[in-house]
């Protein structure tokens, strides 16, 4: 099916990201959030990153108008999502939230809307029994910072239309991103079950004292050639993200294994989330 016009619900980190993407890829967008603040923000970051562009000699001027003029900002998620071809939810790392956004979704887009997750983890059978359109739920996983990260991951799910699933990629090929198809869900997908396989034994290393995390990214960047050891790594994706996802997989699972590392616990109460907030294991001063 020919998709022109993209909601993007969530315009956090990740969502403000897709939709910009996406505008750029020369769709019509609406993102929405429930925070004005958030989407003020959002709406501030697409002004500059285009004038940035621009300056830098990256993109024409006109490109830049013409991506601007096609993104809009609304805290109206059925004024966003009422004429979407394609819905791209980029909210919480949470179960029953997405379950029941996905529900609305289902009771206000136009019966040809394809229902897509941002999820990091979550497959999206856990969510299209809320929908009376599960054959046009599916994955549609980016990777941050989306804007410069070019992958995405493609979940064609058991209740996945082969035609839901082939639209989505197509999608990601005209937003410049690669994607790639999984013919099956596993939780965490490609890339973060090797990703989390890493943090979560640069966690215990770190929780048990055998070398610090400054010493540990070192080791993973000289030894392996990783752009970045796991701990600049958490940083960059969020320590609040990162814990969210741990205690979603414990509270699915009951496995005391799942349960976020003391560290990450410590970052979370703390406030250290990272690079958005100036300072998780790393300090980033203000420019």
């Amino acid at each position: 099916m020919q998709i022109e016009r993209i909601c993007v619900l969530g315009a956090g980190n990740m969502g403000h990201q897709i939709a910009l993407s996406a505008a750029l890829g020369g769709f019509k967008v609406k993102c929405s959030d429930v925070k004005q603040e958030v989407l003020q923000k959002a709406e501030q970051f697409a002004d500059n990153y285009l004038k940035e562009r621009v300056a830098k000699g990256k993109l024409s001027a006109e490109a830049a108008q013409t991506a601007r003029e096609n993104i809009s900002f609304t805290a109206d998620m059925k004024e966003a999502a009422c004429d979407a071809d394609l819905v791209i939810e980029a909210i919480l790392e949470n179960l029953e939230l997405k379950r029941s956004i996905f529900a609305q979704l289902d009771e206000i887009c136009p019966p040809h809307t394809i229902l897509a997750t941002n999820s990091s983890y979550i497959v999206s059978s856990k969510i299209a029994d809320a929908t009376k359109r599960p054959e046009k739920v599916c994955n549609m996983h980016f990777f941050n910072p989306v804007l410069v990260m070019k992958l995405v991951e493609v979940v064609n799910g058991p209740h996945t239309a082969e035609e839901t699933a082939e639209t989505v990629r197509a999608v990601a090929e005209k937003m410049g991103k690669i994607p790639v198809m999984l013919q099956k869900e596993i939780y965490g997908f490609l890339v973060n079950r090797i990703v989390s396989a890493i943090r979560t034994e640069a966690l215990y290393l770190l929780d048990q004292g055998v070398a610090s995390y400054q010493d540990i990214d070192t080791a993973v960047v000289n030894a392996l050639g990783h752009p970045m050891g796991p701990f600049r790594l958490l940083d960059l994706v969020g320590i609040d993200l990162a814990y969210e996802i741990a205690m979603e997989r414990y509270r699915l699972t009951g496995d005391p294994a799942y349960k976020p590392s003391p560290f990450l616990v410590e970052k979370l109460v703390k406030e250290e989330w990272g690079r958005k907030k100036g300072k998780g294991f790393y300090e980033y001063p203000e420019k």
